[in-house]
């Protein structure tokens, strides 16, 4: 984890991008953490923006490059 606290992301935001690589839509995110839609928005946003990516395709990319997830 020491890399993930090193990029800023937040537990919440790894778990979020934990559900994108497994390739879950923002609506089942929500619902999987009982959150809502924007929330979810939020959070990808500011992963999107911490990871320097526009694209959630880019995100799980980059996410494995950093070795933040398998």
């Amino acid at each position: 984890y020491t890399t993930l606290f090193r990029s800023g992301i937040s537990k919440r935001e790894k778990e979020v991008l934990d559900l994108i690589a497994g390739g879950l839509s923002n609506q089942e995110i929500a619902d999987k953490l009982f959150v809502s839609l924007n929330t979810v928005k939020t959070h990808s946003s500011n992963l999107f923006q911490k990871l320097e990516v526009s694209r959630r395709t880019q995100a799980v990319q980059r996410a494995k490059e950093l070795r933040l997830i398998p």
